[in-house]
């Protein structure tokens, strides 16, 4: 558009032109300045570029030019318009994962970000070749503000039950469908696995064939006992003395009472009178077990090993070795260490009102993983808060750890996360408190100096719950 200036003043003076307001950035002036004498006119050129994102919000738009004159600033002028930027829209979905297992369901996640500038609604929608799966969505109807994301919950479960083999993959196809638009269709793979694993079907198998076998063999070759000594007196014609009693026929003996009580079952107590008796050796093995039962004394627990975020990401690297994966657990104020999720898998609890206060991350496949943690700063004059922990490097499958499970430690904003170069890269949402959860992020592919933030920088929130993938 043009602007135009007169001079009303009495001598030459020259004006300069500044776009000011949230068009600014992309406004530009043309002259930036103009020299006029007085009583003549003058115009300049404003040009509009608004990027096709969702920062350019559609709708009219407010704009403004600052005209200060060099020989009278203090007569500096600002005159108004609106520009009115046209609606677009551009959405993007994605599965996380796009491959599930398992034996009577799957739970996909499906992403779906809307990167135009007016509101998305749309309903999501399953489908496979041959109906084998049936679909369980929440919400199967989203609405999405512009630059914000969105995720649908699946439960995906095969109709029929694979109980004995091995598993069969199925693909199926989410459907994400607007109004007059072609739907956008996002295909994953669900993995069914056999209910019962094929070496117990072996097993079972060989078992029943054994025992068939030894049951036959017992009846075609049962043994019969006969006494040599009745045989030998019937030859020699003594048949009035009476038979001699078979080994069968005998009497069984008493229990001896120099044998000891056999030792009493682990976590039983033995009745009064049965326990050890004096003299009897107390050492390692069933003697000492014996021993500790007659003292009426409690066995002793071994407590479980805390399952880690590298625990768990080293049995997922066992059963897919050339995969990526990566698992996290997080520290909730007042409730402790979370269950371990894993590529996808939303750790912490969103809504609960609870802050995070550490993080826990191990990755496969990545060449290790870095972090650290953004915290709470009271002394903030900016409303940010501020690094206070260096950095952790880890190696594959090694624990990493960013913030404090000190029960005083101040609450996370948020963390930065990374992949060494060449082990691809990390993408995360996460759950602010009091807002919803953040839009798909993923930091940039073999760049060793790159990383992603997971959270908000505000020093009044925290985050509630993430999710990751590598």
């Amino acid at each position: 558009m043009r602007l135009r200036l007169r001079n009303t003043g009495d001598v030459v003076d020259e004006y300069r032109f500044e776009a000011v307001g949230s068009l600014a950035p992309w406004t530009a002036v043309e002259p930036e300045s103009l020299r006029l004498y007085p009583g003549t006119t003058g115009s300049v050129e404003l040009t509009f570029a608004p990027p096709r994102t969702p920062d350019a919000t559609a709708g009219p738009n407010p704009y403004a030019v600052r005209i200060t004159p060099t020989a009278h600033p203090e007569a500096t002028t600002v005159p108004e318009g609106n520009l009115t930027i046209t609606p677009f829209t551009e959405v993007r979905a994605e599965l996380v994962p796009s491959t599930v297992k398992g034996r009577l369901r799957g739970r996909p996640r499906l992403a779906v970000d809307n990167l135009g500038n007016t509101k998305v609604t749309a309903s999501v929608s399953g489908s496979d070749n041959g109906d084998q799966l049936s679909y369980d969505i929440h919400p199967s109807n989203v609405q999405i503000e512009p630059g914000r994301a969105a995720f649908v919950e699946t439960t995906l479960k095969p109709r029929q039950i694979i109980w004995f083999g091995s598993a069969e993959q199925r693909p199926y196809t989410l459907a994400v469908q607007r109004s007059g638009v072609t739907p956008l269709n996002v295909e994953g793979t669900y993995v069914q696995r056999g209910f019962l694993p094929r070496w117990l079907a072996v097993c079972l198998s060989v078992s029943m064939a054994l025992a068939i076998t030894c049951v036959m063999l017992w009846i075609g070759y049962k043994p019969q006992v006969r006494s040599a000594a009745t045989e030998q007196l019937q030859e020699a014609g003594v048949s009035n003395l009476p038979p001699i009693p078979s080994p069968a026929s005998e009497a069984p003996k008493a229990p001896s009472a120099d044998i000891p009580a056999p030792p009493a079952a682990a976590g039983t107590q033995q009745p009064d009178g049965a326990g050890a008796e004096a003299g009897a050796p107390a050492g390692d093995g069933e003697g000492a077990d014996a021993d500790a039962g007659g003292a009426g004394s409690e066995e002793k627990e071994t407590e479980a090993p805390e399952r880690t975020a590298a625990t768990a990401v080293r049995q997922l690297a066992a059963k897919d070795p050339t995969g990526r994966h990566i698992c996290y657990r997080v520290f909730t104020a007042g409730q402790g260490w979370s269950g371990v999720a894993c590529d996808g898998e939303t750790a912490g609890t969103e809504g609960g009102g609870k802050p995070i206060t550490a993080v826990n991350t191990a990755s496969s496949g990545t060449k290790g993983t870095s972090s650290g943690a953004f915290i709470h700063n009271p002394a903030s004059t900016d409303g940010t808060g501020q690094y206070r922990d260096p950095w952790q490097n880890v190696t594959d499958g090694l624990d990493a750890y960013a913030g404090s499970t000190e029960e005083d430690a101040p609450h996370m904003l948020g963390f930065a996360v990374s992949v060494d170069g060449g082990g691809g890269n990390i993408c995360h949402t996460s759950y602010v408190h009091n807002d919803t959860w953040t839009g798909l992020a993923c930091d940039k592919p073999g760049d060793q100096l790159n990383f992603t933030y997971v959270g908000t920088h505000d020093n009044n929130l925290w985050i509630e719950a993430i999710t990751l993938t590598v």
